[in-house]
């Protein structure tokens, strides 16, 4: 005997999609970082949400990155500029990632206060 099991799972709109939560946004730290044009690239079509970066910084989620391309063979930065918000931070040690080293996710979308549960408004 088989038995089909269904599920009526209801999609939410976009707006209601829970975003990362931040304790204190007024403690966020704005880092400037230089993007070589490949990964500027796969960073803005959105094929890369995360970054490997030697922790030379204290990097903390709700942080904002703002990514700037720099081409390596002219010397210099191209203009082009990329903002996001760290939405996790994996610190260097664990699962494959040398000491001194992080790997950053990236959202596109900056995070809300703890406590803030309906986004429709915010």
């Amino acid at each position: 005997m088989t038995i089909a099991m269904t599920t009526n799972v209801t999609a939410l709109p976009e707006q209601f999609i829970p975003q990362f939560h931040i304790a204190d946004p007024a403690h966020r730290q704005t880092h400037e970082l230089m993007t070589w044009p490949s990964c500027f690239a796969a960073v803005k079509a959105g094929n890369k949400p995360f970054d490997v970066r030697e922790k030379d910084q204290n990097f903390q989620v709700g942080d904002v990155l703002l990514l700037r391309e720099f081409d390596p063979e002219a010397g210099q930065y191209t203009g082009q500029n990329i903002t996001r918000w760290v939405s996790y931070v994996l610190e260097g040690g664990l699962f494959g990632v040398q000491p001194n080293w992080c790997v950053l996710g990236f959202s596109d979308i900056p995070p809300i206060p703890s406590g803030i549960t309906d986004i429709r408004l915010w």
